[in-house]
């Protein structure tokens, strides 16, 4: 497999409400990291002219967690229906894995049984191996190509890249079984916010990358509709944008020249620490004179509100909180504004309070960066990564209304 194809569209979609049935039991998330690199799209898939979708279940709060959904078709289709698997989809790492029984030495707890692996082991000497590794890196075995990632939660996953021949249903009816290359995990360790998973889905933007499973296609939106601003050339492996300007109430705050990535790892939005408090001091102040008071006694984040009457849903902080935004510069003239309203950046707590979703980055060693998570990007909007053109892009979507096409199995 090449390095050098060119990635179709990447299209995130996600459902940031209660999960459907038939939802996983998940638990609560916090920041994931960034892993290794991975593997470059299959030919077939890239001369689409359709989509690939996948369902994604789960919700901010309070699981905190959202988990893709795939279909691992059966050696005897005939005889075993497909069966589910469910990882966490990270464009801030690039590494998609699978527990893997291969043995398996340590795998944490999972849904469904561990993943069977062909015999067809990536060679140390492939390009996908190399980019894999550090020029340095020398093979213990040369038959093979070992793999180490670890995330922020201090989670890992030890194993060895395999390839492997996959079903996909696209949304015109076609169904391919490209060659694919995934990581077979065979030694995982929890991290410190564990929850039950089969795998992660790694679609950062390496030097290589997977094309396994990403949400591939371009026809499932109106690229017209589409707003749309320059990645950074200053990242090679990750999601950021342009600089920014922070606005709220559509109004400027002073704050600009803002270093924003996007990562949907990471269930919260973190800012850094000056960004953080401006946010808070913006908010504290505006409500002054509205009948709300700062919720104390409610733990479920660092700051939350309260009302005279509960909160019963997001929509109700409406008239309490403006809206934010991140500004993106598109030339002299031209500005790209990512708008979130209070229902994107506020939870409702079980207590019935308003808490604030956004959280200190640099408290978990974020630094200068903006973390933009599930909760504030992909509240019912498409979030469009085009690795072609080097651009990010977004636009309004009704993403609970459901999909008129086939959920792709692999």
């Amino acid at each position: 497999m090449r390095r050098d194809r060119k990635l179709v569209f990447d299209v995130i979609c996600l459902v940031l409400a209660a999960a459907c049935g038939g939802t996983p039991d998940i638990h609560h998330q916090k920041w994931r990291k960034m892993g290794s690199s991975f593997s470059s799209p299959s030919p077939a898939i890239s001369k689409l002219g359709s989509s690939i979708i996948f369902p994604v279940y789960g919700n901010v709060y309070p699981d905190g967690l959202l988990l893709l959904q795939i279909l691992l078709r059966s050696s005897l289709p005939w005889i075993y229906p497909p069966r589910p698997c469910f990882l966490d989809p990270d464009i801030g790492s690039d590494l998609t894995w699978l527990q893997c029984d291969a043995t398996c030495i340590r795998c944490t707890t999972g849904f469904d049984p561990l993943y069977r692996p062909s015999n067809d082991l990536v060679v140390c000497k492939d390009p996908l191996c190399a980019s894999l590794h550090s020029s340095d890196y020398t093979c213990d075995n040369p038959e093979q190509c070992d793999y180490e990632v670890e995330y922020a939660d201090r989670g890992s996953s030890l194993g060895v890249l395999v390839n492997d021949f996959f079903a996909l249903n696209s949304t015109s009816g076609l169904r391919l079984s490209p060659r694919l290359t995934i990581g077979c995990g065979y030694d995982q360790l929890a991290g410190s916010t564990d929850h039950p998973l089969d795998g992660v889905l790694g679609i950062g933007k390496g030097k290589s990358r997977n094309g396994g499973f990403p949400f591939f296609g371009e026809d499932i939106y109106d690229s017209s509709r589409v707003t749309w601003t320059l990645m950074s050339y200053e990242s090679s492996k990750h999601y950021v944008a342009g600089l920014a300007e922070l606005r709220f109430g559509g109004k400027r705050t002073g704050f600009k020249n803002l270093n924003v990535m996007f990562d949907s790892g990471s269930s919260y939005t973190y800012f850094s620490s000056h960004i953080y408090q401006a946010v808070l001091s913006l908010i504290n102040k505006d409500l002054r004179g509205k009948p709300l008071k700062e919720a104390s006694d409610d733990q479920t984040h660092p700051l939350c509100w309260k009302s005279k009457k509960l909160f019963k849903t997001v929509r109700e902080v409406r008239k309490y909180f403006k809206s934010m935004a991140f500004s993106f510069s598109n030339g002299w003239r031209t500005r790209a504004q990512f708008e979130v309203p209070p229902e994107g950046y506020l939870i409702i707590s079980s207590k019935g309070n308003a808490c604030l979703g956004i959280l200190n980055g640099t408290d978990v060693g974020l630094e200068n960066f903006n973390m933009i998570g599930d909760m504030f990007s992909y509240q019912d909007k498409f979030v469009i990564y085009d690795n072609e053109k080097h651009m990010i892009g977004w636009m309004p979507a009704d993403c609970h209304q459901r999909l008129k096409y086939s959920i792709a199995s692999l």
